[in-house]
């Protein structure tokens, strides 16, 4: 019996859900979007919702220090400096990220200087939904399923710079016969505008 056992269990342990929940979110905060399966999307939800609240209140010692005891700070946005990454993915709708002279690797390859999360979230993420009560963010149903197990994949994005209601860039059945209905209530009030005018008038 599951009493008073609380969320999404994921079929995984405690600490390798928490650490799973961690990375979605970083990686749901530093690229705007993120593709995963519709699980892990709703158990994500509410974790990043928290933290925008939490960050939206105060930029102080206190909100950062509460930010990284729930959300590990990283530094983010290597890809930008990284060659093997093509330029048309150095860019981000969502955010203004940062230039690659703004990162730097040392003699070994390793990520010396980049952004830091935390200050990212609290000078990029919260001023988006200044106006906000909440609900910072959507599932979006693909048209695909993940290789293996077949289960659905679902894009958990930041709403706010979304472009369309159907981002995978196929239009809906159900948007194409709404514009079918649409198109077809027009041509019938064209027709019946243009009748009363091609009735000749009766001589007297």
């Amino acid at each position: 019996m599951r009493h008073r056992v609380f969320g999404r269990q994921l079929c995984v342990k405690e600490d390798h859900r928490r650490a799973m929940l961690r990375n979605l979110a970083a990686g749901l905060f530093e690229h705007g979007q993120i593709e995963t399966t519709f699980a892990k999307a709703k158990a994500v939800q509410p974790f990043v919702e928290k933290l925008i609240t939490l960050a939206k209140g105060s930029t102080g010692l206190n909100t950062r220090r509460r930010i990284t005891a729930t959300l590990t700070d990283r530094k983010i946005h290597a890809w930008v400096a990284d060659p093997s990454v093509p330029e048309s993915k150095r860019t981000n709708p969502f955010f203004e990220i940062a230039s690659a002279d703004g990162i730097e690797f040392n003699r070994y390859g390793e990520l010396r200087k980049a952004p830091r999360l935390v200050q990212h979230i609290l000078t990029k993420v919260a001023p988006l939904f200044e106006g906000r009560a909440g609900g910072y963010t959507r599932i979006v149903k693909l048209d695909k399923h993940r290789l293996g197990d077949g289960t659905d994949l679902v894009l958990l994005q930041l709403v706010g710079k979304e472009d369309g209601p159907q981002v995978s860039g196929r239009r809906s059945n159900r948007r194409r016969s709404a514009d079918r209905r649409t198109a077809y209530a027009a041509e019938l009030r064209k027709k019946g505008s243009a009748a009363p005018a091609a009735e000749p008038t009766s001589a007297e």
